[in-house]
């Protein structure tokens, strides 16, 4: 098993950086841009990878009183991952991803995740950012 995690720095309060992290409508938003998150019947989703048009049976669960995304592959269970959104103090949050591949043959390696990992924090926060300075708050 290879694991993967990254953390980043938000102006937000932690409820307004869950809320946008977990819309599955907004989820294209921020994500690797190869992903998409489809809503089944909740917590089932299917994801689409564009790199290998494959449609993935998995499982996603929010759990808004832990400010904590879960989500994980269904038949396969080679990928699982959690995302968890931390109040730091004068607004501002702290959010962790973290990624596990169970199989190796699926993990794309440490470069090609970290900077996937790196880019989607980079874009929720931009998202972020609009959200809350247009006054929506998510």
């Amino acid at each position: 098993m290879t694991e993967y995690e990254r953390s980043r720095t938000m102006p937000a309060l932690p409820e307004h950086v869950f809320n946008q992290a977990s819309s599955v409508d907004q989820m294209d938003d921020w994500l690797p841009r190869s992903l998409h998150v489809r809503a089944d019947d909740l917590p089932a989703v299917t994801v689409h990878e564009d790199r290998s048009s494959e449609d993935i049976s998995a499982l996603l669960r929010a759990q808004k009183d832990q400010m904590r995304l879960e989500w994980g592959t269904r038949e396969q269970g080679s990928y699982a991952g959690w995302l968890q959104v931390a109040g730091i103090g004068s607004g501002a949050s702290e959010v962790t991803v973290h990624l596990s591949f169970f199989d190796e043959a699926d993990d794309p390696g440490a470069e090609a995740v970290h900077d996937a990992l790196d880019q989607s924090l980079e874009r929720l926060e931009q998202n972020v950012r609009l959200r809350v300075d247009d006054g929506t708050g998510g």
